[in-house]
């Protein structure tokens, strides 16, 4: 039995480079533990992703789904294999190297949106361009324009819990999207959601 798809966007950015893939996964296996306990959640997996392409990433529970998901967003690294985003090896990074590339090239958007629910839609959407050290205009002005973008151009000024769910989920992509990133992850983004929510929710990926 599958689950709710994770969903890959490669956005159009015209600042990337259109003659290398976004992703190029070479041989990346991910083992845990050891001896009678290894586990390996993936075993030399091949996957390139062109700039602008939409993928989704299928399979049964504990298939390696969300494995694959932590390595594309840089939240984990390969036990063997090379992975390149935008033509960076990006396990020879360090740490805050890795924190930098996952917040000025990736955004993620999740199940449970994980918004701070004591302020408003657009300061949850501001967030991400305060630790890319946007000036606070633009930061404003994007967010406004990753919400109207989301439908939600009317709900800037809401807080989360004044939202429905699907509303929600919309500000959660506004705020992936706002920092113009070259990537977009999406996991289970539709899980919790009625199926008309779904729908327009992958509308808004696929827009």
């Amino acid at each position: 039995m599958t689950s709710t798809p994770n969903v890959l966007i490669s956005p159009a950015d015209p600042g990337a480079n259109s003659l290398q893939p976004i992703i190029c996964l070479e041989q990346i296996s991910k083992i845990y533990g050891a001896g009678e306990t290894e586990v390996r959640a993936l075993d030399g997996v091949d996957l390139i992703i062109n700039a602008s392409e939409y993928c989704s990433i299928m399979g049964a529970s504990g298939s390696g789904k969300s494995t694959m998901m932590n390595m594309i967003g840089c939240l984990d690294r390969p036990t063997t294999g090379r992975y390149y985003l935008d033509g960076v090896d990006v396990a020879q990074l360090s740490d805050p190297e890795l924190a930098h590339v996952r917040n000025r090239k990736i955004g993620f958007v999740f199940q449970q949106f994980h918004l701070l629910s004591q302020i408003s839609a657009l300061e949850n959407v501001m967030l991400p361009m305060v630790y890319a050290n946007v000036p606070t205009l633009e930061r404003r002005q994007r967010a406004i324009a990753a919400l109207e973008r989301v439908g939600l151009g009317d709900r800037i000024h809401n807080r989360p819990t004044q939202l429905s769910g699907g509303q929600q989920q919309r500000v959660a992509i506004a705020r992936a999207i706002v920092n113009q990133p070259i990537l977009l992850l999406a996991d289970e983004p539709t899980g919790a959601l009625d199926t008309k929510t779904t729908q327009e929710i992958l509308d808004i990926f696929s827009a």
